[in-house]
């Protein structure tokens, strides 16, 4: 079964959303809060790793900006960039004023040297076109102790609103559990989906316990794990928890753990961002089904 032909199913539903869309009634999706504020955001968001490093080609960036304009009328909120994913954050710039979403977004960015990161910092912010970013993370802890002090004054002094540190594909698992541990920070990215499932062990939880909100990266191991599903029907159940298509099941998979906050799938397809947020509606499985989840998507 092709990814286009799971949408059929999906169309009902993405035109009532584009009516609602249009006719400027809210759009209300399922939300968490960040522990260290309360403040809600949409447990799906959005990333740009790959698919927004597109240059300067301007039907590509068209594009780019068709997909954030479909992801705010989804309910969307939070954008995740990072000065390693090439033209990424100037394409959301551009795309963000284009469509006038620049109050709208929740902007989450990364630090990712080992040189002056207040320097990268402001050449990133000036790439979105934002008086300030919402969220700065540490990328892949890369000078995490020079950079995490940075974002912690950063944030004493308003500059930004949370901090964090990311990792990806299971790495370094335990230096981040110690820095959770030892350091005060609002966020953590990492690696958990259908298949990852190594966080569970001991940083999911230690989320909860400490308070951080946690982001969920590579939630279809950048197209790979639903490559691998999408060979298969999907199975009578999905139907239990709302779920037309294998892409929604991955990812409420992801956003009905406790301590998850958000996932942010990336794509550069407005179709596949409006059947993402709508991952954001109905029913979240529970904790039998979460299980019956993980154990059919390995058997597969």
């Amino acid at each position: 079964m092709k990814r286009r032909t799971l949408l059929l199913h999906l169309l009902p539903a993405l035109g009532a959303a584009r009516s609602v869309a249009q006719s400027g009634a809210p759009v209300t999706p399922l939300s968490k809060p960040i522990p260290s504020s309360g403040e809600q955001i949409p447990v799906v968001g959005l990333g740009s790793w790959i698919t927004f490093n597109v240059g300067n080609d301007p039907s590509a960036r068209e594009q780019c900006a068709e997909v954030m304009r479909g992801f705010f009328a989804s309910g969307g909120r939070l954008i995740d960039s990072s000065p390693m994913y090439g033209s990424s954050q100037g394409v959301i710039g551009e795309g963000l004023r284009k469509i006038g979403a620049q109050r709208a977004v929740l902007s989450a960015d990364k630090v990712w040297t080992a040189a002056s990161g207040a320097r990268q910092i402001e050449a990133s912010r000036q790439l979105w076109r934002l008086s300030r970013f919402d969220l700065l993370q540490v990328h892949n802890l890369l000078a995490w102790q020079e950079q995490l002090a940075l974002l912690q004054a950063m944030k004493a002094a308003g500059r930004v609103r949370y901090v964090g540190i990311t990792t990806s594909e299971g790495r370094r698992h335990s230096e981040m559990e110690q820095i959770m541990r030892k350091h005060r920070i609002d966020f953590v990215q990492l690696t958990y989906n259908l298949l990852d499932r190594e966080a569970e062990q001991r940083l999911l939880p230690l989320a909860r316990e400490r308070g951080i909100a946690v982001l969920a990266n590579r939630p279809f191991r950048e197209g790979a794990l639903l490559d691998r599903l999408k060979r298969h029907p999907l199975p009578g159940w999905a139907g239990e928890i709302d779920c037309a298509s294998w892409a929604q099941v991955a990812l409420k998979f992801i956003v009905s753990h406790p301590a998850v906050t958000c996932a942010i799938p990336a794509t550069s397809s407005v179709a596949h961002v409006r059947e993402n947020m709508a991952a954001c509606t109905g029913r979240l499985p529970d904790e039998a089904m979460r299980r019956r989840m993980a154990a059919d998507a390995e058997k597969l």
